[in-house]
């Protein structure tokens, strides 16, 4: 019995199923998805849940993990795979209401940094701890 057709799935689901393998029988064998077929896996990820929807499609749940991570950049899947080497603040929107505070990390080897921060938002604060964490900054 094929877990895919099971009639305990939501509608939604049961449907878009159906809509998969029709476009897969007009395809040739591993054909890339189209962006609007990933799009409605994504959504229906959102609404069912990721490993449900993606044995009721067919989709590896790796792949649509990715799809579903990079939903609402604008360079989509693309974007996710491309790494920033270099990481440049610019002052343009520096307030002095913006908190400021410092930043202190050491390697293995025990060498220390220390860096004093004013006036960037939590979010780049984020991304500088991540790009020194990972040696990309």
């Amino acid at each position: 019995m094929n877990t895919r057709r099971s009639t305990k799935l939501p509608v939604a689901l049961r449907t878009a199923s159906r809509q998969f393998d029709r476009w897969r029988s007009r395809q040739p064998q591993r054909t890339r998805l189209p962006g609007d077929l990933w799009q409605k896996a994504v959504r229906l990820a959102r609404e069912h849940g990721l490993n449900k929807t993606a044995t009721a499609l067919g989709l590896k749940y790796d792949s649509l993990k990715k799809h579903l991570a990079t939903e609402g950049t604008p360079e989509g899947l693309e974007s996710a795979r491309v790494r920033s080497t270099f990481l440049e603040l610019l002052p343009g929107g520096l307030t002095a209401s913006r908190p400021e505070c410092t930043i202190e990390w050491a390697d293995r080897s025990g060498m220390t940094v220390r860096m004093h921060v004013r006036g960037i938002g939590v979010h780049d604060l984020v991304v500088l701890a991540r790009g020194c964490r990972d040696g990309q900054a």
